[in-house]
């Protein structure tokens, strides 16, 4: 299987069967859905899987689009596009784009990340696709590709359209695969203010509210710093954002939709946040090769083999259920030799309080040959003493 293809069905069975590990948080947004990236766990899901307006928040995958058209050297970041009279005329957030300018991919994604620009969006739908309509159903298809199930989209811009929605769990999961996919243009999500050649002072900054409610604390490894990524609204839509932030190694994608002020948006996700950082933490139940006790072996050069996690394994828990992690190791035993380093023989099952089990395979962690003629004469021989003794009642 290609290695893409395993990142994606691994994330894509987290973000499914994982489940929300606490039910008791109550958002006040229409839609929502919170995700802690390194351990694959769906903290909050409301109706997150109903196909609604996305706004400007689909720019996202326009976004994506054009970082894959970097990756495969279809562009470069100073690949020139030519602006159409049908991108100077879109209105809302622009660049403020004539039909005179050529701006590189570099302003375009700039320009679409800090003020929200529908022209920038045209642009590069019209530099990639030939036009608005076909980079459209391209779109959707790249999509529906990345298993984004509830995304069908009309237009690059979020512009809006009884055709174009995205649910907010396709919305995270393509957070998800801007964050791992591109990890060298996810800094441009981070820029503050951008003025393509000084047109509009008044829209240079990036209307993000979580920078000013999350700013960089350095040397504060407490501290909650958010990086991205995009708000969206329209009358029909409300306010939404889709949000990431880390605190230490953790990172947390939120993102909401329905809100029914800029404020509301704001303190709504910096409460999501606050929540989702400060009532779970993350904690390391296996590490790869970890020692785990020893296996009795049938029939071995040996009379037991070592045993070893066979992978990584993080849990996000609620703080207060740290004491409650238990760990059960289950084999097939006794374990028939011959044996190889590296052979799987069975699982440990970590079980936390009010949260799905979660299984690590079990390695054996080294080789044991199969016993010689002596040995083998030797176990058959008590094996029928042991009967023997059953029989006669000792």
């Amino acid at each position: 299987m290609p290695r893409a293809l395993i990142r994606l069905v691994a994330l894509l069975i987290a973000a499914l069967a994982a489940g929300p590990v606490a039910a008791a948080f109550e958002t006040r947004a229409g839609a929502a859905w919170v995700y802690d990236v390194g351990t694959g766990t769906v903290l909050l899901e409301k109706d997150a899987n109903r196909p609604l307006p996305p706004a400007s928040m689909s720019k996202l995958m326009t976004l994506y689009m054009l970082f894959e058209a970097l990756k495969d050297g279809r562009v470069t970041m100073e690949t020139t596009f030519a602006v159409s009279a049908r991108a100077k005329a879109m209105r809302g957030s622009t660049m403020f784009l004539n039909t005179q300018d050529r701006p590189t991919v570099r302003d375009l994604i700039i320009g679409i990340i800090v003020n929200s620009g529908n022209d920038a969006c045209v642009v590069v739908a019209e530099g990639l696709a030939g036009t608005e309509e076909a980079f459209a159903r391209l779109m959707t298809d790249r999509a529906r590709a990345l298993g984004m199930e509830h995304t069908t989209l009309a237009n690059a811009s979020g512009w809006p359209d009884p055709n174009h929605r995205m649910s907010m769990r396709d919305l995270g999961l393509l957070t998800v695969r801007l964050i791992e996919d591109f990890p060298e243009h996810y800094g441009f999500f981070d820029l503050r203010e951008f003025d393509y050649k000084n047109r509009s002072p008044a829209n240079r900054m990036n209307r993000n509210p979580l920078f000013r409610l999350f700013p960089a604390e350095p040397g504060n490894a407490d501290a909650i710093r958010a990086d991205g990524l995009k708000t969206g609204h329209t009358s029909e839509a409300g306010y939404g954002i889709v949000g990431s932030a880390v605190m230490g190694e953790r990172r947390v994608v939120v993102v909401v939709s329905g809100l029914e002020s800029e404020q509301a948006r704001a303190d709504e996700t910096a409460r999501i946040l606050n929540w989702a950082f400060r009532q779970f933490q993350s904690v390391d139940v296996a590490r790869t090769g970890e020692p785990l006790g020893a296996a009795e072996v049938w029939l071995g050069a040996a009379p037991t083999v070592g045993l070893v996690a066979g992978a990584d394994a993080r849990l996000l828990i609620p703080a207060s259920a740290r004491e409650g992690i238990t760990r059960e190791v289950v084999l097939r035993a006794p374990v028939p030799a011959p044996i190889r380093a590296g052979d799987p023989l069975g699982e440990m099952i970590v079980r936390v309080p009010d949260m799905p089990e979660r299984r690590v395979p079990v390695l054996a962690a080294g080789d044991v040959a199969g016993a010689g003629f002596a040995g083998r004469l030797g176990v058959a021989a008590e094996v029928l003493l042991g009967r023997a003794r059953s029989l006669a009642g000792f």
